[in-house]
């Protein structure tokens, strides 16, 4: 059947751009972007951008298919770089969504940690507040002897001196 022009295409039918991942078109984006920074991308630019020169300028085996001004080369370098910014954009603002998320983490992670300290400082003074209130070792044993210094300044019966004794030997 052929299509009549003076009619609409059938939704659903034409041409349709392939469907991407936009996981996997980002982690395209974000490795070009990474290479196209590096030293190795350098070297390979240059040395094709010489033997590109070379060949034009010189005529090697008779091919000169872009004399000097060099405009097909300048064509390929704008298309590179029409590319080359919005896969970097991309890159960056995939970085920037991952350093967003990573923020609001450490955020949430201190609040907690503020919130855990506050409450740590609050149960030791709580603690300490206790402790105030509560008998030492060291308390006990003074008002342990003053008692047995008091004892002993009373007047003694031998009996009652003797029971005495032997509980405040414990200590």
């Amino acid at each position: 059947m052929t299509d009549r022009l003076d009619q609409p295409r059938a939704p659903g039918r034409g041409f349709r751009p392939p469907a991407l991942d936009a996981e996997s078109f980002g982690n395209f984006a974000e490795k070009f972007a990474r290479f196209m920074g590096t030293p190795q991308f350098l070297v390979w630019m240059t040395v094709v951008v010489v033997v590109w020169v070379t060949i034009n300028l010189v005529g090697v085996l008779g091919m000169r298919w872009d004399p000097y001004p060099f405009i097909l080369l300048n064509l390929f370098f704008s298309t590179q770089a029409s590319y080359a910014a919005p896969l970097i954009l991309l890159a960056q603002n995939r970085q920037a969504d991952r350093d967003r998320l990573s923020i609001e983490e450490d955020r949430r992670r201190a609040a907690a940690q503020k919130a855990d300290t506050e409450y740590l400082s609050r149960e030791i003074a709580g603690l300490r507040m206790a402790l105030g209130e509560v008998a030492t070792r060291d308390f006990i044993r003074s008002e342990l002897a003053k008692l047995g210094e008091e004892l002993a300044r009373q007047p003694k019966s031998s009996a009652l001196r003797k029971g005495h004794e032997a509980r405040l030997d414990i200590s």
